[in-house]
């Protein structure tokens, strides 16, 4: 019997699977690591959990939605917890802003930077739910498959002001400048240049004001946990250390999937959660549609990569908030080297992620696992030497640290490890070491993005962040609504 088959085992590809498990339809989900969760991976050394990739959960409809078509409840699996405020922004000049769900305290806070400002921000919170409604609610899991979707969805688009970049849209609102950068970073956690990404992202300030910020008792890699356990119930089958390598076609239509162990399985579908460009060039390079593809996802831009730390301390630092945003000297200039030149800058700005202040589970009593990221240029952009680089960028971000949030942090380091642009490259896959696969601006958003089930190779499918909606938790959840949509249309004939 020919299988239906996913690649690979991130949030992308579990939601995927579980929606056609739970539809009736046997899945066999393969991934090529020790462990499932693709960018939500899991590291533990000496009683210390890190959880290697996203940690922001923004929309947990989206999560109990799996479990409710499956006829589960979502607290049989995994506890949410709030997270309180949202985030911290600190500036260098020592400017806190703690952003989170309470308008008054908001309004309060935007009153001591510019008392203007507040009435500015009402207006954008309009706009963004504005956006929130027709970008996320109408569009987020509708797969744009024909020119036609996009003509359809032009009018709003245009209405909403499209074309304009997240951080001029949030100008038209807002005088101060740090009010700017809190309101427009966030397009950033896709992979967006908040310079050059569509307004329509703004929507994320939205959708974190409408559901919260929360975070899964035990790190994600509980709610990773969570998913394949619910996916084990419903008798769908995840094989660990399962590399796919090539997959068969026959005319336009795949055939089957090879894997690095010999084994050739026959399919009916398959969709893949791995890198786009990888899965074109590597696993479909010798065939025409392949290496077209690939040619083609070659000349679009690809978002940032990341350097990210991991560590442990034998200290809880109790005065940081479970995610901190620490802004360096340069906000424009800065991403702009990011996304565009050819050298890593002498300056940063930091995501500091301490999940020990809302579970300290995560770490041995008294002490705390931490995580930090720097964007920086991914290497079609930037080729850097990491092996050389990475030590340089760790022990400036750690004096850093140090110097400004953390006192005496290095000499309470238990253990560290560090995630490079070669680490995305490597053991991800992602094309440039890209940490968001395909740059969300306008012209590679919606129809312009690959598609969620492609147009020539009429049995295979694409979910996850290179693929519409696009990056994070809510995205690549998203697309596996659409891609399961159609899926379950084409299998059922």
């Amino acid at each position: 019997m020919n299988k239906t088959v996913v690649i690979g085992a991130g949030f992308g590809g579990l939601a995927l699977a579980i929606r056609l498990q739970a539809a009736g339809i046997p899945t066999l989900l393969l991934e090529q690591r020790d462990k499932p969760g693709g960018r939500a991976y899991v590291y533990e050394d000496q009683g210390f959990t890190f959880d290697a990739g996203p940690t922001v959960i923004t929309d947990p409809t989206a999560i109990e939605e799996l479990f409710t078509l499956a006829g589960k409840r979502m607290a049989d699996y995994v506890d949410l917890l709030p997270v309180t405020p949202f985030y911290r922004l600190c500036w260098e000049s020592g400017q806190v802003f703690d952003y989170d769900n309470d308008q008054a305290r908001l309004e309060e806070q935007i009153r001591r930077f510019n008392p203007r400002d507040v009435e500015g921000y009402r207006r954008f919170l309009a706009y963004s739910q504005a956006v929130f409604k027709e970008g996320y609610l109408k569009l987020g899991t509708v797969p744009f498959l024909s020119f036609r979707d996009m003509v359809r969805a032009g009018p709003q688009l245009a209405r909403l002001q499209a074309w304009r970049s997240v951080y001029s849209m949030v100008s038209s609102f807002i005088e101060d400048e740090r009010l700017r950068e809190a309101f427009s970073f966030h397009s950033l956690l896709v992979g967006g240049n908040p310079f050059a990404t569509s307004s329509i992202y703004t929507l994320i300030h939205a959708l974190e004001r409408e559901w919260g910020v929360w975070f899964a008792r035990g790190g994600t890699g509980a709610l990773v946990q969570g998913l394949v356990r619910l996916f084990d119930d419903l008798g769908g089958t995840l094989e660990l250390n399962a590399e796919v390598t090539r997959l068969e076609a026959r005319g336009n239509e795949i055939s089957a999937v090879q894997l690095a162990d010999g084994r050739r399985i026959e399919v009916a579908a398959v969709a893949s959660n791995a890198d786009v460009v990888h899965t074109y060039e590597k696993l479909l390079g010798h065939h025409p549609v392949g290496a077209s593809r690939a040619a083609s996802l070659k000349r679009k831009r690809m978002s940032n990569s990341l350097f990210v730390l991991y560590f442990g301390l034998n200290h809880h630092h109790s005065q940081l908030a479970h995610h901190t945003v620490c802004f360096g000297p340069r906000y424009k200039a800065l991403i702009d080297d990011i996304f565009n030149r050819d050298t890593l800058s002498e300056d940063f700005s930091l995501y500091l992620h301490a999940p020990c202040v809302t579970d300290p589970s995560l770490a041995p009593p008294g002490c705390g696992s931490y995580y930090v990221l720097a964007p920086v240029p991914h290497l079609g952009t930037a080729d850097l030497d990491w092996d050389i680089e990475g030590p340089r960028l760790r022990d400036r971000i750690f004096a850093y640290l140090e110097q400004h949030y953390m006192p005496g942090l290095r000499d309470q380091l238990v253990t560290q490890r560090m995630f490079t642009p070669f680490d995305f490259r490597d053991q991800l896959g992602a094309h440039h070491g890209s940490a968001f696969s395909v740059e969300p601006i306008l012209r590679q958003s919606a129809w312009f993005r690959p598609h969620n089930r492609d147009s020539r190779i009429s049995n295979l499918y694409l979910v996850g962040a290179g693929t519409h909606p696009g990056a994070g938790i809510p995205g690549v959840i998203g697309s596996a609504k659409a891609t399961a949509g159609l899926m379950l249309e084409a299998l059922a004939r």
